[in-house]
């Protein structure tokens, strides 16, 4: 979506705006692709939790999948027991594990000793499973790699195959790609399985083929409808994919604007009313966010900078036709996935306010006050 035409028109800066047209969009082909496969679709809110997202998602999605009891309250209560719901996390606290069995439709453990330790307490209606570590890397970063040296997610093939918890748990659950546009990485990691586990997947009801792949922007999507086909064939297995950056990355939009600007060592610097602080991975791991103004031709260019103390609160050298202003408007784009759900009030400095963007009509779902930041440092019940 174009928002150069709209961003005059949102009542405030800085501003968090989400699409519904683009988050549509991204789930009918979501939709076509279980039409085409017979798999299940399940939004991971840890992208974006935003109850205004998780409704827009119910009509479409099979479910979602949470890794906290507080996801699973607010998901559980935003689509009011409705759809699959489930639950992996290594933080599974013993006294929660009745709440979330409760709420939670299946949940897959962590580690071998996790569910030794827990599975007793299950209730009935929850179904177990196990989240696995396949051993294959599709990551070339580690700190995004969940089969990294020494990984905290998932028990190994090996040590499960040597186990006798297997005869326990009716799925098992892997994630181990990152923003991958190309289903090759899940192909390996499901030979990887059948070859360690052969028969035992023939005594299972489900698997979960986690999320980090933009399913929306993947051409090719015959080898993804062939394994599940595969999968489901051979071994009767209900198949689960759990998209979140699919959903709402490419549908959400940061607005800020200049508000000072000046030379410094020959280059512009902008300062922005809006930090990295609201989308805290550009700092995190030096990513670039697309700005909709830049043109990379341009004659003019200007470091973007966060508008707090943070040294590195930087966004980015950016191109453009004529020299930025202060006053000016600028869109970052692309910001729709792990910004507000990290964003934070580093220097005291306010979130964004929070918009859906229906048909070019801006709706205020979210204003952030004093009040609420007061109350996050100060317990005196005044506000």
């Amino acid at each position: 979506m174009d928002f150069l035409r709209l961003k005059q028109d949102v009542p405030s800066s800085p501003a968090f705006i989400l699409a519904k047209q683009q988050v549509e969009a991204s789930l009918q082909a979501l939709a076509h692709l279980r039409e085409l496969s017979g798999c299940r679709i399940l939004y991971s809110i840890k992208s974006l939790p935003l109850a205004t997202v998780l409704q827009w998602a119910t009509a479409t999605v099979d479910g979602f999948s949470v890794s906290s009891l507080f996801e699973a309250r607010l998901a559980d209560e935003i689509t009011a027991g409705g759809g699959s719901l489930h639950i992996t996390t290594p933080g599974l606290r013993v006294q929660e594990i009745a709440e979330i069995s409760a709420r939670c439709s299946h949940i897959s453990f962590n580690s071998i000793s996790q569910a030794q330790r827990l599975l007793p307490e299950v209730g009935d209606g929850c179904s177990p499973g196990l989240r696995i570590n396949p051993k294959f890397s599709c990551a070339a970063d580690a700190r995004y790699d969940p089969c990294r040296s020494h990984s905290k997610l998932g028990a190994s093939l090996e040590d499960i195959t040597a186990s006798p918890l297997l005869r326990h748990i009716e799925g098992l659950h892997f994630h181990n790609a990152f923003a991958s546009r190309s289903f090759q990485p899940l192909l390996g990691t499901v030979r990887r399985l059948r070859e360690v586990l052969q028969d035992r997947l023939h005594g299972l009801q489900w698997l979960n083929l986690g999320g980090g792949y933009m399913f929306d922007q993947i051409a090719d999507i015959a080898p993804f409808v062939e394994l599940v086909r595969q999968l489901r064939e051979t071994y009767g297995l209900t198949v689960y994919i759990e998209p979140g950056n699919a959903v709402v990355g490419r549908a959400g939009y940061l607005l800020a604007t200049v508000i000072d600007r000046f030379e410094s060592d020959g280059k512009t610097i902008a300062v922005l009313d809006v930090s990295v602080n609201h989308h805290p991975e550009v700092f995190e791991y030096q990513l670039r966010p697309a700005l909709q103004e830049e043109s990379p031709g341009g004659a003019h260019s200007a470091i973007l900078a966060g508008s707090t103390c943070l040294a590195g609160d930087v966004f980015g050298e950016y191109r453009f036709d004529a020299p930025v202003a202060v006053g000016q408007r600028l869109v970052f784009e692309h910001v729709g996935a792990y910004s507000l759900v990290k964003a934070h009030r580093f220097n005291g400095y306010n979130l964004p306010d929070v918009y859906a963007c229906d048909a070019g009509r801006m709706e205020l779902l979210q204003h952030y006050s004093y009040r609420q930041y007061r109350a996050q440092w100060l317990s005196d019940g005044a506000g």
